[in-house]
C-alpha cells in the first residue's frame, strides 16, 4: 500500500508534458492580444482617414470658385483611394453658421471595422467644417 502512495504521490508532482500546454495556453493568449491590438489600430487608421478626408473635402467645398458637390467628390475620392470605396457610403455636405461665420459642414458615415476591414455599417461618423470664402 506504501509503495501505491509513494507512486501516485510521485505522478502527482511530476510536472513532465506541462510545458507544451503551457506554450499553447500563454501562445493563444499573446495571439489574441496582438490581433486585438492590430485591429484597434486598423479602427483608429480608418477612423482618421475618413476624418481627414472629411476635413479637406469640407475646405475644398469652401473655396469661393468651387460647390458643396465638389467638396462631397473630393471626400469620396480620397476615402474609396486610400481605405476603399465601400467606407464613404454616406457624404452630406451643407452650409451651417458657426459662431457668426458661415461654414461648410461635410458629415460622413461609414463602416467601421471590426474584424479585419469587416464591420458594422454606418457605425461611424466624422463632421468636419470649415469657413466659407468668399470674393468680397
Amino acid at each position: 500500500m506504501r509503495a501505491v502512495r509513494s507512486r501516485v504521490a510521485a505522478d502527482v508532482c511530476d510536472d513532465a508534458g506541462a510545458s507544451p500546454v503551457e506554450f499553447v495556453l500563454v501562445g493563444t493568449l499573446l495571439t489574441v492580444l496582438t490581433l486585438g491590438v492590430l485591429q484597434f489600430g486598423l479602427a483608429v487608421y480608418v477612423r482618421n482617414v475618413v476624418h481627414d478626408a472629411a476635413v479637406e473635402g469640407a475646405y475644398h467645398a469652401a473655396l469661393a470658385d468651387t460647390t458643396l458637390e465638389e467638396g462631397a467628390r473630393r471626400t469620396r475620392e480620397i476615402v474609396s483611394r486610400t481605405i476603399g470605396g465601400e467606407y464613404s457610403a454616406d457624404v452630406a455636405v451643407g452650409e451651417t453658421s458657426a459662431l457668426g461665420q458661415e461654414t461648410v459642414e461635410i458629415r460622413v458615415t461609414a463602416t467601421l471595422p471590426l474584424i479585419g476591414l469587416l464591420g458594422a455599417p454606418r457605425s461611424l461618423e466624422v463632421t468636419a467644417h470649415a469657413p466659407v470664402e468668399s470674393f468680397d
